[in-house]
């Protein structure tokens, strides 16, 4: 007799998730961790968590799947990418949808951390090529591994429908999400990085992402990648932020592409692809100077 108690399962399973979402993982960004801490507390945050909960299960989902395939019924270039990324992250595949091109987002991992869900949109699956699809899968499981689903999805949904959310709490909790997610993004390009170890392709699908499909075909993703500053290689302390950046989800482009380099040249990356870390800088060492360069002012 195989004796399963469910209840004990579902409670494990939600320590498993607090402790991920506590912990993180190995190569984490600890200012990711530390600001998220900080604010899970905080009512705004808190109450837009909760209600995007609330309309994730009684009807954001079923619009959302409503209007996307699952890939692993018949799209298996997208599904097999996903399994790629998610073995070589070592944590089991979730389900993945392709969306129509009128999904508000590119790409994202969506719903709970108990039951995360990741979609592409068609025509950005199409313009990536098999090593990037992994990357950009990669990425997105990293926000599943990190604990991060339910506020990417709270983040998503202030965005979005933001007249589902008392009015009151929208900008305060948006204000911090962006913060939280600016950093959670430096997570996740080393997820990508950990899922595809290729360092240029996962420069490529990131470029690709954030400006080059937007540019079309006479975007030279590998010339942008060449005149990045070398300062931003060598320099981590210089702030190159500007006040508009505290109003975005995501970090400069040019210190995403720095700081996932610097990570690329430390310690754990190089052990985990077979290298020898020895003198190479550990990821505490690199946070210090990541968190350095993502500051605004």
């Amino acid at each position: 007799m195989v004796d399963f108690d469910f209840a004990r399962y579902v409670l494990e399973r939600r320590g498993e998730v607090a402790v991920r979402a506590h912990t993180g993982t190995a190569y984490g960004f600890a200012g990711e961790r530390k600001l998220r801490r900080s604010f899970i507390g905080t009512r705004p945050v808190t109450m837009a968590v909760e209600a995007t909960t609330r309309l994730w299960n009684d009807r954001a989902r079923d619009e959302l799947l409503s209007s996307a395939r699952l890939a692993s019924d018949d799209q298996p270039r997208v599904w097999s990418a996903a399994k790629r990324a998610a073995d070589a992250l070592r944590l089991p595949a979730p389900a993945v949808y392709v969306a129509v091109p009128s999904f508000p987002v590119r790409l994202a991992a969506l719903g709970t951390d108990d039951q995360p869900y990741l979609v592409i949109r068609a025509d950005v699956a199409d313009a990536l090529t098999d090593a990037e699809l992994v990357a950009a899968l990669g990425h997105e499981l990293g926000h599943v591994q990190n604990g991060h689903v339910i506020y990417v999805t709270a983040t998503h949904y202030l965005s979005h429908a933001a007249g589902f959310f008392v009015r009151w709490m929208v900008q305060p909790a948006m204000m911090a999400l962006k913060a939280w997610t600016r950093r959670a993004e430096i997570t996740c390009d080393r997820a990508a990085l950990l899922a595809c170890r290729d360092l240029q392709v996962t420069l490529t699908t990131l470029v690709k992402l954030e400006i080059g499909l937007d540019r079309g075909g006479e975007f030279d993703v590998a010339a942008y990648l060449a005149a990045q500053p070398a300062e931003l290689d060598k320099g981590f302390g210089q702030r190159l932020g500007q006040v508009g950046e505290l109003f975005k989800a995501h970090p400069l482009l040019s210190k995403r592409v720095a700081a996932l380099r610097r990570f690329a040249d430390g310690a754990l990356y190089v052990q985990v692809t077979g290298g020898d870390p020895a003198g190479r800088a550990s990821t505490d060492d690199i946070d210090k100077q990541v968190a350095d360069l993502l500051s605004v002012f």
